[in-house]
């Protein structure tokens, strides 16, 4: 019965798979744009966009087989009494932790940099195929001897000292090859992995933060009224057509204008391309049904955006709670600021305990958060667009958006997926170490000889054999100094969150055609977004 389970739930894992490839493929359509769209780039796009979703869908599955292993009263099941039949569930649940983070590096360092590689050389008309594929590869070379300078790294570096300080350089060596065997190659996967979740931390800390308060607050506000935007934008040309007749009328004699009035000029009549466009765009946003049908479900947006500030507003909490946690009762800074334990309440993390009876509640709560804080991301990236440091690279559009930019969009969206399974563990850290498991202590009376048993939550002070801890966790942990900067980044976070929430609160109304029209459209950008 136990193993028609397992199978069931396979069978539901497919499936669930299935909608994320639909999902990803609807997404990318929707924001791609048609006149620069390519084969390649779009299904680049969408297997890189899947492999983030199936991969933060992999920690709900983790946390599920360790706490399917045992009974609520502490004892593990029959099927999984057997020490080998565990390790081998853990081996499984491993290898499918390698797979998917060797495709994400795989992803980073070779498939996206030479896809996108390929079409920056294609704007070069004199060009052909062959030099395309050649200065790509050129260029994605240095991203795979990254790749490889980083695993050598995790391989070869011991965490632990050699037995015999007194040793020979070839039995130095010989450890190092021996500690590489005896762990499969974790350490050097760990390490290259955990090198991203730094970079996936920065976006995280930029785009998530900021889209966990303009997701709710954009939903609560809605948008301007189309008519008064169209009432606006004609005014506006119309004051803009007199000041350049204005400027026109110093010229009607024969004198020619100066040279800061055909600068003004110049940038007047840009300004009147903008706004004739944006004109369009609101006459089609004004007989556009969809607008029609979002008036009408305008009080279960204000809802679900109550709903989602309230979820932030408790992740919050929870992250600040933990990090508190971490800073008056860890180890210090040399242990990664690991906690031993349960010292202060964590909202978030009883909650989940408190589900644990109630079969699946609590996995559905672990994906749901799982999954609010990828499209959080991606609704950060939305309306932020892509940026390296002061300098926008790309806008994220409905239908404008350039193949290189949705590369960027999947290849962000991958490294906020590794640093997600962290910030999910310092929201609710015994959870996600042990899921709902619970072993079984023998207490002995005051008086007397007997013993009782009693049943206690999993936590660090458990019996290492009563006790499974996620593989998760084992990636995450690895290397202190990795867990010490994502402490660190966790407070740049909460201060990251606050400060996009105050802004998004001062900020008014969007319009109804928001981040559509831009000044350095075309007409024929125009077209496309009209077809």
């Amino acid at each position: 019965m136990e193993t028609n389970a397992l199978y069931t739930v396979l069978i539901k894992l497919l499936f669930v798979w299935s909608i994320i490839l639909v999902f990803c493929w609807v997404y990318i359509r929707k924001f791609q744009s048609r006149q620069e769209s390519e084969v390649v780039s779009t299904i680049t796009a969408i297997c890189a966009l899947a492999i983030a979703l199936i991969t933060s869908a992999l920690l709900p599955v983790d946390i599920f087989l360790v706490s399917f292993m045992k009974f609520p009263n502490g004892t593990y099941k029959e099927w999984a009494a057997n020490n080998e039949t565990r390790g081998q569930i853990e081996d499984t649940v491993l290898y499918g932790y390698y797979t998917l983070y060797s495709i994400i590096l795989f992803c980073v360092f070779l498939w996206i940099p030479f896809v996108y590689f390929y079409y920056e050389e294609r704007d070069d008309d004199n060009m052909n195929k062959c030099s395309q594929v050649k200065n790509a590869l050129k260029y994605t070379i240095g991203f795979a001897i990254v790749c490889v300078v980083l695993l050598l790294i995790g391989a070869f570096v011991p965490l632990e000292a050699p037995p015999s300080q007194n040793s020979t350089q070839w039995e130095k060596v010989q450890y190092l090859f021996e500690e590489l065997g005896s762990s499969h190659g974790l350490p050097a996967l760990s390490f290259s992995i955990s090198s991203l979740t730094l970079i996936g931390m920065l976006a995280v800390i930029t785009y998530t933060a900021y889209g966990m308060s303009v997701l709710p607050l954009n939903l609560i506000k809605g948008t301007r009224s189309v008519a008064y935007e169209r009432l606006e934008n004609t005014e506006d040309i119309d004051d803009v057509e007199h000041q350049i007749e204005n400027l026109k009328s110093k010229c009607k004699d024969g004198r020619p204008l100066s040279s800061r009035d055909r600068h003004n000029l110049q940038e007047l009549e840009g300004k009147l391309q903008v706004l004739r466009r944006r004109g369009r765009h609101l006459e089609i946003a004004e007989r556009n049904c969809c607008t029609k049908v979002g008036s009408a479900l305008r009080p279960f947006k204000i809802l679900l955006g109550v709903f989602f500030i309230l979820v932030a507003l408790l992740f919050t909490v929870a992250l600040f709670i933990s990090n508190l946690d971490k800073a008056l009762h860890s180890a210090g800074i040399s242990s990664g600021f690991i906690v031993f334990g349960t010292n202060l309440t964590n909202p978030l993390n009883e909650l989940l305990l408190a589900l644990q009876p109630v079969f699946p509640l609590d996995y559905i709560l672990i994906t749901v958060i799982t999954m609010y804080f990828v499209f959080t991301s991606m609704a950060g990236i939305r309306n932020m667009g892509i940026w390296f440091f002061w300098i926008r690279l790309y806008k994220i559009r409905p239908k404008r958006t350039r193949p290189q930019a949705l590369l960027f969009l999947c290849m962000i969206l991958l490294l906020i997926v590794l640093h997600t399974s962290y910030m999910i563990y310092s929201l609710a850290p015994q959870y996600v170490m042990y899921g709902s498991q619970k072993y079984l202590v023998q207490v002995s009376p005051t008086s007397g000889n007997a013993t009782f048993g009693t049943t206690r939550i999993c936590d660090a002070d458990a019996p290492e054999d009563q006790c499974i801890v996620t593989r998760s966790y084992l990636f995450l942990h690895k290397f202190w100094f990795f867990s010490t900067i994502y402490y660190f980044g966790n407070w740049a976070f909460i201060a990251a969150f606050l400060v996009g929430l105050v802004v998004s609160c001062c900020r008014g109304k969007k319009s109804v055609i928001e981040g559509e029209v831009e000044a350095d459209d075309s007409d024929v950008s125009d077209d496309e977004y009209v077809h």
